[in-house]
């Protein structure tokens, strides 16, 4: 079924026009399809997200990266790589009519996240025993609840999307400085992060429910992936400081 188009501009967008206007609040049995599919591919993304870790440690490269990524120039160039990964993945999920250049994208932002993710969980691994699995738990305690109120309301968080820029943006100020000049971001702002990946989780599930066209779901789950794992990503270093 073909889909009016609606404008939304994401965070790596550009304001692509690829997206569908409000859905009433019965949902027809295409918009519920596509619903399954945007899910199944988030779960898909997750379990590729916990087997690509799974590997890297077996493997004995955990240690190696955490090294290489250790400094402050590497981290920042990390994070520079890991910003282009995610606005070339955003953009080609969201705007391409080819399938597979869509689940490549989504591939391609998996493993980004995984390899960001290895140095902060050696180091829970290592010291902080039972921090991933209370995290691991915690988050998805976090998206449920979240996901069930986005369902539950039907309502349009679209309006969050300028809070989230300008907390991202925020945010990516306080990480960069905080490598350059050495200073440590404390427990604060990882419960300010816990509350702005729980905004983005509710922007998210509101744009699956109303405004993505019905073959965007590739691109739908990998918004998702995303909120999910900034939120693992500070709820873990909470339990982490909590822990110690």
């Amino acid at each position: 079924m073909s889909s009016p188009i609606y404008r939304r501009d994401d965070v790596f967008g550009s304001g692509e026009a690829y997206a569908n206007p409000a859905i009433p609040h019965v949902l027809t049995s295409d918009r519920s399809a596509f619903i399954v599919k945007t899910y199944l591919h988030l779960l898909g993304a997750i379990l590729a997200f916990v087997g690509i870790e799974a590997a890297i440690f077996n493997a004995g490269y955990a240690d190696r990266i955490g090294q290489m990524m250790a400094g402050r120039a590497a981290w920042i160039a990390v994070l520079g790589g890991f910003m282009i990964v995610g606005w070339l993945a955003t953009m080609v999920a969201n705007t391409s009519l080819s399938l597979p250049a869509q689940y490549v994208a989504l591939a391609g932002y998996v493993l980004a996240e995984a390899i960001i993710f290895v140095p902060l969980l050696y180091i829970a691994n290592a010291y902080v025993p039972g921090a991933i699995r209370i995290a691991a738990m915690c988050t998805l305690l976090g998206f449920v609840g979240l996901t069930l109120v986005a369902f539950g309301t039907r309502k349009d968080f679209s309006f969050l999307r300028g809070v989230l820029i300008w907390s991202g943006i925020c945010a990516l100020v306080a990480i960069v400085a905080s490598a350059i000049f050495g200073f440590t971001l404390g427990v604060l702002f990882s419960v300010l992060m816990v509350a702005v990946a729980g905004g983005s989780i509710l922007y998210d599930t509101s744009n699956v429910i109303h405004h993505y066209s019905e073959d965007r779901y590739v691109a739908a789950s990998l918004s998702l992936f995303a909120s999910v794992a900034l939120l693992f990503w500070y709820v873990l270093r909470i339990v982490m400081a909590a822990r110690r």
